[in-house]
């Protein structure tokens, strides 16, 4: 996501950083630099020219240009004109009024509505504890509504039942009146998509809108197709109460000209992202965030979130309770590596952590693969020897390695590296445990991320990444001896 802009924008940055002293010629050839990127990440011109001319005239002050710092100083400028043009602030779903809160989801075909609608639906059931239902309004596409059921048990959302022949309308009548009598919390219709904007299709929404009077009229739009999602959004923005954004496939989006042209230019605000095609890859859209990412600030909170997710209760608490005796053997690196694939693999986790950038170039192409051979490694020892890693013998290793596929030197990189991990654990229980650990940390690491139910134990994290305590502004590092590995 981003990754052009961020590399052109973290280039002119870090020139600025690296002078002692700016002048406002040197700002204003950086400013000059700064918009040949944005246009070149396919953000719409007059965005463009706003953005720059605005940050430009903050950043030529006297107060930045004989700050200690000026560098900094130009680099939040930038930072706060980037979030003000995504949005300020993240914008919530208006679902707190008497059940059921319906929401509409629009947009073109091939879009990703569909599978966006299950994402939302999962996502309201367990994040927002509401009891959802969806239903299918697609007549035209075939197989759109069994589609939508197939999506609604993968996600465990209940769909409303399909009855050939009924129409859009009709089925929306029928939804509303099934949400009530069920008790349902929210209500999710999928309407029918189309290949272009046409007044067939407004007619047909403005109709299904009038029965189920939404609360939120959501359009799902590609990030890929660049500026012309925003022409899209600007077309159903005119004819319909559009009140946010889904930008689809944002993952994939390298350059990022629809996210950051949208709001500017629609005035709607992007509410969720799609970032991936996992029925869980369904994101909050918070302007803060993503600018963090761009500048390479990294992107701690939505970590947090993240690993608040997909921890296990279970696993951290019993990994807590070796770790306070100063014991860490490779079962418990291969819980840690689970948990690392669980949170996106080693690209997503590096492009979320402040100063990971270069880091997150280095694993991008390698990814969870490195992740999956380390797995290997350790599946292919015998429970004896992932419990007592000192019995690996080079005999041993010539078997492991031919077991996992890999080689003997990967082994002992997978040995050192857990070898430095034992180690740092040890020292930790000697500074007085993972309590003293919890309360320097912020709590204690990626796995532990801040006692995230609250009031739980620690639980265990990868040691050199620390919490969220710390701030968005300290060094993160890899475990010890990762980096070796992942130089094959």
């Amino acid at each position: 996501m981003f990754e052009s802009l961020s590399d052109r924008l973290g280039s002119v940055f870090d020139r600025l950083r690296g002078r002692g002293a700016l002048n406002e010629t040197e700002v204003r050839a950086a400013m000059r630099e700064v918009r040949i990127a944005l246009l070149e990440a396919d953000v719409a011109l007059p965005v463009v020219r706003e953005f720059t001319d605005k940050v430009t005239e903050q950043a030529v002050g006297q107060q930045v240009l004989k700050s200690v710092t000026p560098g900094q100083q130009v680099v939040k400028i930038v930072h706060d004109a980037l979030v003000e043009m995504l949005g300020a602030d993240a914008s919530e779903l208006n679902i707190e009024v008497t059940p059921p809160a319906v929401i509409m989801m629009v947009g073109l075909q091939g879009s990703g509505k569909t599978t966006t609608t299950a994402k939302l639906a999962k996502r309201l059931t367990e994040k927002d504890r509401k009891k959802v239902m969806m239903a299918s309004l697609d007549v035209n596409r075939p197989a759109a509504q069994e589609q939508l059921a197939i999506l609604g048990r993968q996600a465990d959302v209940a769909t409303l039942p399909v009855v050939q022949g009924q129409q859009p309308v009709d089925i929306a009548r029928r939804a509303l009146q099934s949400a009530k009598l069920q008790g349902f919390d929210i209500l999710l219709l999928d309407t029918a998509g189309r290949l272009h904007v046409d007044q067939g299709l407004m007619d047909e929404m403005k109709a299904v809108a009038e029965v189920a009077d939404p609360e939120e009229i959501l359009l799902v739009v590609d990030a890929l197709t660049g500026q012309d999602a925003v022409n899209v959004a600007k077309s159903f923005s005119e004819q319909v109460a559009v009140t946010g954004v889904v930008l689809t496939r944002l993952d994939g989006d390298a350059r990022g000209g629809a996210a950051l042209s949208m709001r500017a230019i629609t005035g709607k605000p992007i509410k969720f992202a799609g970032m991936g095609e996992g029925i869980d890859a369904l994101e909050g859209f918070h302007p803060d965030r993503v600018a963090g990412r761009i500048l390479g600030m990294g992107d701690v909170v939505s970590l947090v979130e993240r690993a608040g997710e997909t921890i296990k209760a279970e696993e951290a608490e019993a990994m807590a309770r070796k770790l306070a005796k100063g014991q860490f053997d490779l079962n418990d690196l291969r819980n840690q590596l689970m948990q690392m694939q669980r949170m996106g693999g080693l690209g997503a986790l590096a492009g979320m952590l402040p100063g990971m950038k270069k880091v997150q170039g280095a694993v991008k192409d390698m990814d969870n693969k490195i992740l999956i051979h380390m797995d290997a490694v350790i599946g292919s020892m015998t429970p004896k020897e992932r419990s007592r890693p000192e019995l690996m013998n080079a005999k041993r290793k010539i078997r492991v390695a031919k077991g996992s596929g890999t080689t003997v030197q990967e082994v002992n990189k997978l040995l050192k590296m857990h070898q430095e991990m034992a180690g740092a654990m040890k020292k930790i229980r000697k500074m007085g445990g993972l309590g003293k650990l919890g309360a320097l940390f912020g709590g204690g690491g990626l796995g532990g991320m801040g006692q995230l139910s609250g009031g739980a134990p620690p639980p265990a994290g990868l040691p050199g990444l620390p919490g969220p305590g710390n701030g968005a502004g300290s060094p993160f590092n890899l475990p010890p001896g990762f980096d070796k590995f992942i130089k094959k």
